[in-house]
Protein backbone atom coordinates (compact mmCIF):
# COMPACT_ATOMS: atom_id res chain seq x y z
CA UNK A 1 0.00 0.00 0.00
CA UNK A 2 2.70 2.35 0.76
CA UNK A 3 4.76 1.41 -2.37
CA UNK A 4 1.56 1.80 -4.58
CA UNK A 5 1.25 5.63 -2.74
CA UNK A 6 4.54 6.52 -3.54
CA UNK A 7 4.34 5.60 -7.06
CA UNK A 8 1.34 7.27 -7.96
CA UNK A 9 2.90 10.30 -5.94
CA UNK A 10 5.60 10.18 -7.66
CA UNK A 11 4.07 9.65 -11.05
CA UNK A 12 1.68 12.81 -9.93
CA UNK A 13 4.41 15.35 -9.31
CA UNK A 14 6.53 14.13 -12.36
CA UNK A 15 2.64 14.75 -14.43
CA UNK A 16 2.61 18.52 -12.70
CA UNK A 17 6.13 18.98 -13.16
CA UNK A 18 5.63 18.24 -16.88
CA UNK A 19 2.59 20.67 -17.59
CA UNK A 20 4.28 23.28 -15.83
CA UNK A 21 7.11 23.96 -17.60
CA UNK A 22 5.24 22.84 -21.15
CA UNK A 23 2.99 25.75 -19.99
CA UNK A 24 5.78 28.00 -19.10
CA UNK A 25 6.65 27.04 -23.10
CA UNK A 26 3.51 28.32 -24.47
CA UNK A 27 3.76 31.39 -22.39
CA UNK A 28 7.10 32.58 -23.54
CA UNK A 29 7.51 31.08 -26.71
CA UNK A 30 5.36 34.48 -28.53
CA UNK A 31 6.30 36.74 -30.62
CA UNK A 32 5.68 39.89 -28.51
CA UNK A 33 7.47 38.46 -25.71
CA UNK A 34 10.16 36.98 -26.84
CA UNK A 35 13.57 39.13 -25.96
CA UNK A 36 17.27 37.80 -25.18
CA UNK A 37 16.51 36.76 -21.85
CA UNK A 38 13.18 34.78 -23.24
CA UNK A 39 15.05 32.79 -25.52
CA UNK A 40 17.92 31.78 -22.43
CA UNK A 41 15.09 31.03 -20.72
CA UNK A 42 13.24 28.93 -23.09
CA UNK A 43 16.38 26.76 -23.50
CA UNK A 44 16.03 25.63 -20.06
CA UNK A 45 12.59 25.19 -19.54
CA UNK A 46 12.68 22.98 -22.51
CA UNK A 47 15.27 21.06 -21.06
CA UNK A 48 13.05 20.61 -17.23
CA UNK A 49 10.35 19.60 -19.43
CA UNK A 50 12.27 16.89 -21.24
CA UNK A 51 13.47 15.58 -18.00
CA UNK A 52 9.82 15.80 -16.95
CA UNK A 53 8.44 14.15 -19.37
CA UNK A 54 10.90 11.25 -18.82
CA UNK A 55 9.91 11.02 -15.31
CA UNK A 56 6.67 10.49 -16.30
CA UNK A 57 7.60 7.70 -18.61
CA UNK A 58 9.79 5.89 -15.59
CA UNK A 59 7.28 6.04 -13.25
CA UNK A 60 4.38 5.35 -15.06
CA UNK A 61 6.52 1.88 -15.82
CA UNK A 62 7.16 1.78 -12.12
CA UNK A 63 3.57 1.93 -11.46
CA UNK A 64 2.95 -0.96 -14.18
CA UNK A 65 5.78 -3.23 -13.09
CA UNK A 66 5.96 -2.35 -9.23
CA UNK A 67 2.37 -1.51 -8.29
CA UNK A 68 -0.58 -3.43 -7.13
CA UNK A 69 -2.50 -4.45 -10.13
CA UNK A 70 0.52 -5.76 -11.79
CA UNK A 71 1.75 -5.41 -15.79
CA UNK A 72 -0.73 -8.07 -16.84
CA UNK A 73 -3.80 -6.05 -15.40
CA UNK A 74 -3.16 -3.52 -17.89
CA UNK A 75 -1.28 -5.32 -21.36
CA UNK A 76 -4.66 -6.65 -21.90
CA UNK A 77 -6.00 -3.12 -21.87
CA UNK A 78 -5.74 -0.56 -25.05
CA UNK A 79 -6.50 2.22 -23.02
CA UNK A 80 -2.94 1.86 -22.47
CA UNK A 81 -1.73 1.42 -24.99
CA UNK A 82 -3.80 4.99 -26.54
CA UNK A 83 -1.60 6.72 -23.33
CA UNK A 84 1.46 5.73 -24.67
CA UNK A 85 0.55 6.44 -28.11
CA UNK A 86 -0.63 9.75 -27.33
CA UNK A 87 2.64 10.38 -25.24
CA UNK A 88 4.81 9.02 -28.03
CA UNK A 89 3.09 11.48 -30.27
CA UNK A 90 3.56 14.51 -27.55
CA UNK A 91 7.58 13.40 -27.76
CA UNK A 92 8.10 13.15 -31.11
CA UNK A 93 6.39 16.72 -31.82
CA UNK A 94 8.35 18.14 -28.89
CA UNK A 95 11.89 17.54 -30.97
CA UNK A 96 11.31 20.30 -33.25
CA UNK A 97 10.42 22.84 -30.81
CA UNK A 98 13.26 21.47 -28.36
CA UNK A 99 16.03 21.87 -31.97
CA UNK A 100 14.22 25.21 -32.63
CA UNK A 101 15.21 26.93 -29.29
CA UNK A 102 18.70 25.14 -29.34
CA UNK A 103 19.51 27.07 -32.77
CA UNK A 104 17.66 30.06 -31.44
CA UNK A 105 20.10 30.44 -28.50
CA UNK A 106 23.03 29.39 -30.36
CA UNK A 107 22.53 32.16 -33.05
CA UNK A 108 21.77 34.68 -30.01
CA UNK A 109 25.15 33.73 -28.09
CA UNK A 110 26.85 34.09 -31.99
CA UNK A 111 25.16 36.89 -33.12
CA UNK A 112 23.03 38.38 -30.65
CA UNK A 113 20.20 38.11 -33.04
CA UNK A 114 16.29 36.65 -32.55
CA UNK A 115 14.36 34.32 -34.07
CA UNK A 116 12.19 35.69 -36.95
CA UNK A 117 8.24 36.01 -36.01
CA UNK A 118 7.32 33.20 -38.51
CA UNK A 119 9.75 30.78 -36.61
CA UNK A 120 8.78 31.84 -32.93
CA UNK A 121 4.74 31.21 -34.55
CA UNK A 122 6.00 27.63 -35.88
CA UNK A 123 7.71 26.81 -32.78
CA UNK A 124 4.64 28.39 -30.45
CA UNK A 125 1.95 25.89 -32.57
CA UNK A 126 3.94 22.76 -32.09
CA UNK A 127 4.03 23.42 -28.15
CA UNK A 128 0.43 24.45 -28.69
CA UNK A 129 -0.35 20.86 -29.89
CA UNK A 130 1.26 18.84 -27.58
CA UNK A 131 -0.41 21.10 -24.72
CA UNK A 132 -3.57 20.14 -26.58
CA UNK A 133 -3.26 16.60 -27.10
CA UNK A 134 -1.83 15.92 -23.39
CA UNK A 135 -5.31 16.82 -21.76
CA UNK A 136 -6.56 13.45 -23.30
CA UNK A 137 -3.95 11.25 -21.33
CA UNK A 138 -5.70 11.47 -17.71
CA UNK A 139 -8.84 10.92 -19.39
CA UNK A 140 -7.76 7.97 -20.59
CA UNK A 141 -5.66 7.14 -17.29
CA UNK A 142 -8.99 7.23 -15.48
CA UNK A 143 -10.95 4.98 -17.76
CA UNK A 144 -8.26 2.31 -17.52
CA UNK A 145 -7.66 2.82 -13.47
CA UNK A 146 -11.19 1.67 -13.62
CA UNK A 147 -11.15 -1.24 -15.71
CA UNK A 148 -12.77 0.30 -18.65
CA UNK A 149 -11.63 -1.29 -22.00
Amino acid sequence: MVLESLLAYAHLLAILTMVVFLGSEAALCRVEWLNAAAVERLGKIDMVYGIAAGAVFVTGLARVFLGTKGAAWYAHNPLLYLKLVMFLAIGLISIKPTMMFLRWRRELRASGALPDALEVKKARRLVMVQAHILPFIPLAAVFLARGFG
